[in-house]
């Protein structure tokens, strides 16, 4: 992602970088302390070693595609949880959890994975799926030991993560990085990129984005703390969250989202998996201006106000994030400006004009690509795209395929990261690309954090018109566990 040539403003990054990146990715190359597995030469017929930080949930929903693979570590904070969730209403294995418990049972355990990656030396490859809080910390701990990466959405918590995971993976080539958004290996999803990158519905005027979530606590105050669950590693948990907050079921294990010292709310949750496309297909790089609206902040005494509260410690239940993107390809966007509008907590767009009255948007998610010569509509992925507009469908005929299709689709996600690792095909969504999303994500709740619009210098890697929003570009580290 880090070259040395310069970028400009709308986020192709020059020397300077957000806090010094690109500056540092050389330094950050002379941090690798190879494992004794890491770098080794592996054949299409080899099998990776694996290790698996955040185990259970969704960790075991990825695990469970690389069964195939020599899983030989795991690492957990509730052991016990990952065992409930192996069974059915009736405390029986799922059939569906043969392979996954005995992938399991073979592996090492841990539940602290700094001691995992210093002690265990056979590991080639570590897939991370903790709270959004862990990524980074996990993913450079990982990636110093001359490890591959795959690391689900958001790849990061913070801007500055980003960019720093970004350097890393520049400065150390060798290494196979891939972020969780399974919809880029999606054939439907790639058909999208080739429609609107082919003017199926002419130049793009604009773009929205919405999703359902959240489907998780959220716009709520921050509950008193509860005995922990006996089998909880709380302090290993909380990790580099620098909050001193007891355990409570209302943000742990799976409702951590909504709250801002573990979680990034719904454009963490599902913003990768749908601005990918518009991103991935209109290439406007970086925003130039991000402003949120939002219903009220949680936490606030005073009822009728919509102050921000001094410490934000939740997100609010709903929110509209409008993103400007100043310097897009005229090619492909009218006049070289996007305007993208994510909307979550349920809010769909308002109808365009021209939009069949037939037709529903998805209100679980979806995108709407509006162009000078029709509409395109897709669901959360990239799936079930559909045209709006005369002879579009006739058009599209005749727009070739451009871009390979990865085996498996969706579900082949995790299997592209091991192919790419052996060296038998392209990794669909490293780092390079995966980074940039990620910070375009992130940049929507620096602006919802800030309360105000902010306008973003890519370039730079400043707020440059509200200097105090520069302060949630970065975060503090609980000790012992740093970026």
């Amino acid at each position: 992602m880090i070259d040395d040539e310069a970028r400009d403003g709308a986020g192709r990054l020059t020397r300077r970088g957000v806090l010094g990146a690109a500056a540092a990715a050389g330094a950050l190359g002379a941090l690798i302390r190879p494992s004794r597995a890491a770098g080794r030469t592996l054949a299409p017929s080899d099998k990776v070693n694996l290790a698996v930080i955040g185990a259970g949930g969704k960790g075991a929903d990825d695990m469970s595609r690389l069964t195939d693979q020599n899983i030989v570590a795991t690492v957990d904070v509730d052991y016990d949880r990952v065992a409930r969730g192996m069974l059915d209403q009736h405390y029986q294995l799922l059939p569906t959890r043969t392979a996954l418990k005995a992938a399991y049972d073979k592996a090492r355990r841990y539940t602290d994975y700094r001691r995992m990656l210093d002690q265990q030396k056979d590991i080639d490859a570590v897939l991370i799926a903790t709270p959004d809080h862990h990524h980074a910390v996990a993913a450079r701990w990982a990636m110093e030991r001359g490890l591959h990466v795959y690391v689900q959405k958001p790849l990061t918590y913070t801007v500055e993560e980003t960019r720093k995971l970004a350097a890393l993976a520049k400065a150390n080539p060798k290494l196979v990085t891939q972020m969780g958004c399974q919809g880029h290996s999606g054939d439907d999803g790639r058909r999208v990129v080739e429609l609107i990158r082919g003017h199926a519905i002419g130049k793009v005027r604009e773009v929205h984005v919405w999703t359902n979530r959240p489907v998780w606590p959220q716009g709520i105050s921050r509950p008193a703390a509860e005995p922990k669950p006996s089998g909880l590693d709380w302090a290993s948990w909380l990790g580099p969250a620098n909050v001193d907050w007891g355990y409570n079921p209302q943000y742990a294990a799976f409702n951590w989202r909504g709250w801002v010292p573990f979680g990034c709310g719904a454009l963490g949750d599902m913003g990768a998996h749908l601005i990918d496309f518009p991103f991935w297909a209109l290439e406007p790089g970086l925003p130039t201006k991000i402003e949120t609206r939002h219903s009220r902040w949680p936490g606030n005494p005073d009822l009728w106000s919509t102050r921000r509260p001094a410490t934000l410690e939740g997100f609010p239940l709903a929110e509209v994030v409008h993103y400007e993107f100043a310097h897009a390809p005229k090619a492909l966007v009218e006049g070289g400006r996007l305007h993208m509008t994510w909307y979550d907590g349920g809010i769909l767009p308002p109808t365009p004009a021209g939009f069949p009255p037939e037709l529903r948007m998805n209100p679980e998610g979806g995108v709407l690509f509006v162009g000078t010569r029709g509409m395109l509509m897709h669901e959360t992925y990239g799936e079930k795209p559909v045209l709006i507009g005369a002879g579009l469908t006739e058009k599209a005929a005749k727009i070739p395929r451009s871009l390979p299709r990865i085996a498996g689709g969706l579900n082949g996600h995790e299997q592209n990261w091991i192919r790419a690792i052996r060296g038998e095909e392209t990794i669909s969504c490293p780092f390079e690309y995966g980074a940039r999303l990620n910070e375009t994500m992130i940049l929507g709740i620096v602006a919802l954090k800030a309360d105000q619009p902010i306008d973003w210098d890519g370039a730079a890697g400043q707020v440059t018109n509200v200097p105090e929003a520069n302060q949630y570009l970065t975060r503090e580290y609980r000790k012992g566990w740093e970026l």
